[in-house]
């Protein structure tokens, strides 16, 4: 049996504004917030649309995002699920979340700057 080690979840009440939106500020963090806010939660290798990024990129955004208390990772049997921290954002941060996700659509990165 594999055992998975406990991963720090952040209190909210600990977290600023300015922690959150930084966690947020790339455009694979957005789609996985994306993609968690829509879906309720995906265990970790079933995100759609990150086709090209790398495991271990995926990963580390994944741990961005958690360490900002934007989501939680729960262990689903040999899995980890991620969840949306949803309630508890519009909780600590109210209308910020709807706002994010709204009108979600991430451009496209072409190389030349805008």
């Amino acid at each position: 049996m594999v055992s998975m080690r406990a991963l720090h979840h952040p209190d909210l009440a600990s977290v600023d504004l300015a922690t959150l939106l930084g966690a947020l500020a790339d455009p694979v963090r957005l789609s996985v917030v994306r993609q968690l806010a829509r879906a309720g939660g995906v265990v970790c290798g079933k995100f759609e649309a990150l086709s090209e990024v790398s495991m271990s990129t995926l990963s580390h955004h994944l741990k961005v995002l958690r360490e900002a208390g934007v989501l939680r990772v729960t262990p689903n049997g040999s899995f980890r699920r991620h969840e949306l921290r949803a309630d508890e954002i519009n909780e600590r941060f109210p209308g910020v979340l709807p706002a994010i996700t709204a009108n979600l659509e991430i451009p496209q990165r072409t190389g030349a700057p805008a």
